[in-house]
């Protein structure tokens, strides 16, 4: 895949060179134009960013997010503030682009944070190419003190965006299943935290086992499975009020929901008499329709961006492997084509691949393959790793990876292998699910966006 990096042109790069010039605290986070970049393959070198401090109230402590979110993402590497030579930056003035050239810097991103009469705060910034000379892009948001740390993800996911031409994934946060205690009396809780490890907050406290929580396209509704003494029980959680509502009592137990895209039905699988089956609710009627009757085990189900057709594992060949099927159950066809065991497939929200887990000669793998099976690919192998989910932008993974007689943690992983790290949240969890984008609430978090005067 290709992105359009938005640098100077090799001409001005050349002629710049020649001028002098809330959780326990054991679960806490430790805390000229446009060039064209093949990222998938060969080396990428990271942008280099200038992030200079923000003016005013945390005004250092958003600049320091938004760094640390940019070079998370693999394709920023922003420069040691200790190298700067201009200091001082308002947003009443453009920067002095010789000495943010002189010291390599691709792009200049500077603002600040101003009180308003109503008790909020303006956090105003800018984003300038100084081998062009221009603005890239300038925003103005409107937040309480507070909300801090979530403007911060917000200016990343702008400049990301207006850096890569593809959306950002800053301002998002993970669902997942937090562990403790000992393997004998394992404590598993269904947590909430922000993409960047912070904030961590547990939602149940430990009285079920928690599996596979997964978003709507509604940031603040989930799903998940919850297994009690004498229960089995697939609950819709609302994160705004708190509600829980169980989708009912059925013959059978019940496992693996997974949201269609609109967020109106969920599919899931039932075990009945040995056979496990995908079905799918109607959320508004109730109405329970039955996608597949095959003898094997049907599970994992996960729909495509359009709600056209749903991927499943399956073991009706003998081996679990990834199959396709229209959203009625009609046309159902293999699609893996390599050795080993397939399972948890998870559709890109681009509609364009669709993810999984693979076990083989004693490893597990996250991997990614076409939607008709071709173009297979690792991106990540180790003792034990499963549940990959997409980042609303399509471009990173997120999974879960067991160190050989260690701990469960958290994990991230691009579409290039290339970027592979353990995530933000530094605690023991497992089936992770990553939110859409956050929407910005009205009453509270506004924002505007200024002129762009560099020429795409």
């Amino acid at each position: 895949m290709r992105l359009n990096l938005l640098l100077t042109t090799v001409a001005a790069i050349a002629v710049a060179a020649s001028t002098p010039g809330v959780a326990q605290q054991q679960d806490r986070p430790q805390q000229g134009g446009p060039i064209e970049v093949e990222i998938d393959q060969g080396v990428l070198r990271p942008f280099q960013i200038a992030v200079a401090p923000f003016s005013g109230q945390n005004g250092s402590d958003i600049g320091e997010v938004v760094s640390a979110d940019l070079r998370r993402s693999g394709f920023f590497e922003p420069i040691n503030p200790a190298s700067f030579i201009e200091t001082g930056l308002t947003l009443a003035n453009a920067p002095d682009f010789a000495k943010w050239t002189n010291i390599g810097a691709q792009a200049v991103l500077y603002g600040s944070v101003t009180p308003r009469p109503d008790g909020r705060n303006d956090v105003g910034f800018r984003l300038y190419d100084p081998y062009r000379q221009c603005q890239l892009v300038s925003y103005n948001f409107t937040a309480t003190s507070e909300q801090w740390r979530r403007i911060a993800h917000k200016i990343a996911d702008v400049v990301y965006q207006r850096m890569t031409g593809e959306s950002g994934f800053f301002d998002t946060r993970i669902i997942y299943v937090a562990e403790s205690g000992t393997e004998l009396n394992r404590l598993s809780r269904l947590a909430i935290v922000d993409q960047d490890g912070y904030n961590p907050v547990f939602l149940t406290q430990g009285e079920e086992i928690i599996l596979t929580p997964r978003f709507s396209s509604n940031p603040n509704e989930i799903t998940y499975m919850a297994l009690g003494e004498n229960y089995s029980r697939i609950y819709l959680y609302n994160l705004s009020t708190g509600r829980r509502e169980s989708l009912g009592e059925f013959d059978g137990q019940a496992l693996a929901p997974r949201y269609s895209p609109d967020g109106s039905k969920v599919a899931f699988s039932i075990i009945r008499g040995g056979n496990t089956d995908v079905y799918v609710m109607d959320l508004r009627s109730r109405q329970l329709s039955r996608l597949t009757s095959d003898p094997g085990i049907d599970t994992s189900p996960s729909f495509s961006p359009d709600a056209s057709q749903i991927v499943f594992n399956s073991d009706r060949s003998g081996t679990p492997r990834l199959y396709v099927m229209r959203a009625d159950g009609s046309g159902q066809r293999p699609i893996s084509r390599g050795g080993g065991s397939y399972t948890a497939p998870s559709w890109s929200p681009r509609g364009d691949m669709i993810a999984f887990t693979k076990s083989s000669g004693g490893r597990f793998s996250i991997g990614v393959m076409n939607t008709d099976g071709s173009g297979e690919r690792s991106l990540s192998s180790s003792y034990f790793e499963e549940g990959p989910s997409w980042a609303p932008n399509g471009r990173y993974i997120m999974f879960a990876r067991q160190t050989q007689g260690g701990n469960t943690n958290l994990w991230m992983v691009d579409l290039s292998g290339r970027v592979i790290a353990q995530s933000g949240y530094q605690g023991r969890g497992s089936d992770p699910a990553w939110s859409p984008l956050l929407d910005p609430a009205p009453t509270s978090l506004g924002m505007n966006q200024g002129p762009d005067s560099c020429p795409s």
